[in-house]
């Protein structure tokens, strides 16, 4: 078992992990601002109205692929020496895009055509949106020890 999983993934820590995750995403939406804050806004509230609860069974659902897509950037992190939250700012595009392809894989393959219909809404701007967030995952990551 990697680093990350004992730390992001054991039963006893993974609740917590998953709270930490839906609050960082809830905090990063309603920073949004503008036009395309508006559209974040409006697609992220559709998305809660179809089901609420949502956002945490979400990200329990992709907990361990995001984990397993962060693994190497981790090892590279601790490698070069380096602190977690500077790290991901520091490569958060290529982190971006690794997780990016995580839930576009999920969206190809989604029944939920409200779901995807919003995503595909906001994919354009998907990397910009999770490169701005980088500096709260590396603060989380950070927070849970790593």
């Amino acid at each position: 078992m990697s680093v990350l999983s004992e730390k992001l993934l054991a039963p006893e820590t993974r609740p917590d992990v998953v709270k930490d995750c839906t609050t960082l995403i809830d905090e990063e939406v309603a920073s949004k601002s503008g036009v395309s804050g508006l559209a974040i806004k409006g697609a992220f509230k559709v998305v809660k109205g179809v089901k609420p609860g949502i956002i945490p069974d979400s990200v329990n659902a992709l907990l361990d692929d995001f984990v397993a897509e962060l693994e190497p950037f981790y090892a590279e992190c601790q490698d070069k020496g380096a602190s977690i939250d500077a790290y991901v700012v520091q490569h958060d595009a290529r982190i971006a895009d690794a997780l990016l392809g995580i839930t576009d894989r999920r969206a190809e393959r989604s029944r939920h055509k409200t779901l995807v219909k919003a995503y595909q809404k906001l994919r354009p701007q998907g990397q910009k949106q999770v490169v701005a967030a980088m500096p709260r995952i590396g603060a989380m990551l950070k927070r849970r020890g790593l």
